[in-house]
C-alpha cells in the first residue's frame, strides 16, 4: 500500500479493480523474467495495493504507476502476504529491493526507498532473489 505524507486507511468493504498486464524484467544477467500484474495507477489504487489480499500467485505481483518523480512510502498495513517490493526510476532500471514483514496492527513499519521513483513492483517475498533480481535490473510495464 502506498502511503504519500500521511498514513491513510481505504476500507477494505468498497470493491476495487485494477488493470491487468505483465512486467518484463531484464536483469542484470540479461536474463528476463515476466510476471503478470495488476495495475495500480489511481488515488484510490495506489492505496489500496494488496491489502486485505490472502494469497498471491506465483509469478504475479502488482505494478503501482507513477506519471513523475515520486517521493513516497510503501507500508503494509492489514497487508497479510509477505511481499518484496522494487523501486525504479525514470530509466526502468531498479533502485532499490526491499522485503517487507505482513502487518495487522498499528503501528505499521513504513518502507521508504529514500529516492525519487516512477513504479514498484511487489510480488511475493524473496522472488526477485530466486529470479536473481537486483538493483540495476530494467523494469517495463505492458498493459494488457
Amino acid at each position: 500500500m502506498f502511503v504519500l505524507g500521511i498514513l491513510a486507511l481505504v476500507s477494505t468493504a468498497t470493491t476495487l479493480t485494477f488493470p491487468h498486464g505483465t512486467a518484463v524484467i531484464r536483469t542484470t544477467g540479461s536474463r528476463t523474467v515476466t510476471v503478470r500484474v495488476e495495475i495500480a495507477r489511481t488515488p484510490e489504487q495506489l492505496q489500496r495495493g494488496l491489502s486485505g489480499r490472502r494469497s498471491l500467485a506465483p509469478k504475479s505481483g502488482m505494478a503501482f504507476l507513477f506519471p513523475t518523480d515520486t517521493r513516497g512510502r510503501f507500508w503494509m498495513k492489514d497487508t497479510s502476504i509477505p511481499l518484496s517490493i522494487a523501486f525504479w526510476g525514470r530509466s526502468g532500471r531498479i533502485l532499490r529491493i526491499f522485503d517487507m514483514a505482513p502487518c495487522s496492527a498499528d503501528p505499521c513499519r513504513v518502507y521508504d526507498p529514500h529516492v525519487a521513483f516512477r513504479g514498484a513492483l511487489e510480488v511475493n517475498r524473496g522472488a526477485f532473489k530466486r529470479w536473481g533480481v537486483r538493483p540495476g535490473a530494467a523494469v517495463t510495464i505492458r498493459p494488457t
